[in-house]
């Protein structure tokens, strides 16, 4: 446990302790009962927190998760007569895995799709237990054993056990927040390509979030039922409970341990207090409440309040995530990085027949090639050549219509981003992709993950890639700090610390003066020296010819030619199709 988790528990506990203490100073009912219900709606709250505000993917259907706990534990109780004690564990079992149930076929669709898809289910949900005839599920009072059954005569018995589950949500919150969950979930929410690419296995994480959120959503849900002491498919399935567990997060701080908590504090009790004075004239003044608490926040703080205070409190970090100290030159070892080729086969790489059409056009025709162990191959091609549609189809992002890449004696076929970059396929972009809200360790901590058994290893990984691309002294930085020269070293270390024996590099140099140009050529070198193989596409000739050892060109998807820098920039064909005629009067 790193130290932010162990000030989190401490800061849990006196929390815990402060909010008892006030509730046995409490002897009004009604006023006890909201004491009991604010930390159910701020476990909801952190539950739909934990998927959403970490992932990005913005859920409309955790009163599904919450009204399935609901109902369990109310009708295991009326009509088996089993205990709260042990249905609220198998609500939370079957929360669990309705997320998964969920999650499978929906985390298929991003954005707004996503959202929309979400809301469906606790919308079904809705009609199917009304169809089934359980409009109305009150729970039996036992009047022979109310403790076994749950069933207090003093309210302060129930506020307990609900600060006490909220205790408990909020340290696995923490746990996870701080731990390889957390990040690869932010990762997610910041870049999901990137992420993938960067080997964390996305639909993996989403799940294991949607799993322990549905799980949170249903023990919320199996205590609300015994409090409240009735169940209606619109009180637990009803719109309004997913939209209270998101509007808490938002209003509090989407992201964050303490903004849900905070948000059901501020908002539930000024509803509930509000509806019971002025229900008769204003029936609808929750939704009210509700509305304007959103507006205020979407207007003033559109993060939340509590990363508005955070960066009114230091606007030079921003909404910096790091979870990491900077790293020193000591604890970096740039040997550990290099490539072992073991085995006597000369090839890393072959390119069969790979073929990829769209509509008309062909973004790749027919191609094969091949790429030598520790060679620095560079591709070339006119605009709309193919380059980076080849990189895409090498690295998982998009399925050839035929054809094979084999890697290392595997076909790479089929297999998602994450699994290649595991196997040893690394890449940088384009257009950079940074997480930009991470540092610049937390970023490339990111990619070492996929070769890692701990965080200390990831750590080294790490330390050991920014040293190489000559970043040492900014990693604690956030990425949103540097520059494009900056940014695009930071992507290639992002690549380095996952320890790949080929990287697939995308127009590095692209918008680079000739300083820094120079600077990355060296990084380069460096990187190939460590046995590491690099395909690297870029359209600076004078640059490619200085540094790689061979060249393929691509010319309308296809393989135009291929031959050593001197080769190439002598032959008609590719002087025709890219470098023209003018290369030749300049004599390079």
């Amino acid at each position: 446990m790193n130290t932010a988790a162990r000030k989190d528990l401490t800061q849990i506990g006196l929390f815990g302790l402060v909010y008892v203490v006030i509730a046995l100073l409490i002897s009004n009912s009604y006023y006890q009962l909201i004491m009991t219900i604010v930390p159910i709606w701020a476990v909801m709250g952190l539950s739909w927190n934990l998927l959403s505000g970490y992932s990005g993917l913005i859920s409309f259907g955790h009163a599904a998760f919450f009204g399935l706990g609901a109902y369990l534990v109310a009708l295991c109780l009326s009509v088996w007569n089993l205990s709260p004690w042990f249905t609220i564990v198998l609500a939370t079992i079957t929360g669990g895995i309705s997320g998964l149930l969920v999650g499978l076929p929906t985390f298929r669709l991003r954005g707004h799709y996503f959202a929309l898809a979400m809301l469906a289910y606790p919308l079904a949900l809705l009609y199917i237990f009304e169809w089934l005839g359980y409009q109305e599920v009150a729970l039996p009072m036992n009047r022979e054993a109310p403790l076994a059954y749950m069933q207090f005569e003093n309210p302060f018995f129930y506020v307990l056990i609900a600060v006490i589950l909220l205790m408990l949500v909020m340290a696995i919150t923490s746990m996870l927040s701080h731990s390889r969950f957390g990040l690869s979930l932010l990762a997610i929410k910041l870049d999901e390509d990137a992420a993938e690419a960067a080997g964390i296995n996305t639909l993996y994480w989403k799940l294991v979030a949607i799993a322990v959120s549905g799980a949170i959503a249903g023990a919320a849900g199996g205590f609300y039922a015994v409090v409240l002491l009735i169940v209606t498919p619109l009180a637990v399935f009803g719109m309004l409970v997913s939209a209270q567990a998101l509007i808490f997060a938002m209003f509090g701080g989407v992201g964050t341990l303490w903004g849900p908590v905070l948000g059901a504090f501020i908002l539930v009790p000024l509803s509930e207090i509000l509806y019971a004075r002025y229900a008769a004239d204003f029936p609808g003044i929750q939704g009210v409440i509700y509305g304007v608490a959103i507006i205020a926040v979407i207007l003033f703080a559109p993060e939340g309040i509590l990363w508005k205070l955070r960066s009114l409190r230091n606007p030079e970090q921003g909404r910096l995530l790091a979870s990491f100290a900077s790293v020193s030159s000591a604890d970096s070892d740039e040997e550990i990085l290099a490539c072992r080729n073991g085995d006597s086969d000369p090839e890393i790489m072959a390119v069969a027949n790979l073929s990829k059409a769209y509509g008309g056009l062909m973004a790749a025709n027919d191609l094969s090639l091949s790429v030598k162990k520790g060679e620095l191959l560079g591709i070339i091609g006119p605009n709309g050549a193919g380059k980076t549609t080849l990189f895409n189809l090498l690295n998982g992002f998009v399925k050839p219509d035929s054809g094979n890449v084999i890697f290392q004696g595997q076909s790479l076929l089929k297999k998602r981003p994450s699994k290649i970059c595991a196997m040893g396929v690394a890449r940088t972009f384009q257009v950079a992709k940074p997480f930009a809200h991470l540092s610049i360790l937390d970023n490339v901590v990111l990619g070492a993950y996929v070769h890692s058994k701990n965080e200390d290893e990831a750590r080294r990984y790490a330390s050991a890639a920014i040293k190489l691309v000559g970043l040492l002294e900014k990693s604690a930085e956030p990425a949103s700090n540097l520059t494009s020269f900056e940014l695009r070293l930071m992507e290639l270390a992002r690549a380095l610390a996952s320890r790949p024996s080929l990287i697939l590099v995308d127009e590095i140099l692209a918008g680079l003066d000739s300083a820094a140009m120079a600077n990355v050529l060296d990084v380069l070198r460096k990187v190939q020296v460590l046995g590491i193989t690099i395909v690297i596409i870029e359209h600076s000739m004078q640059a490619m010819v200085q540094l790689v050892d061979r060249f393929i060109v691509l010319d309308h998807g296809a393989l135009l030619a291929e031959g050593s820098p001197d080769e190439i920039v002598r032959d008609e064909r590719v002087i025709e199709a890219y470098l023209g005629k003018k290369w030749l009067l300049d004599g390079k």
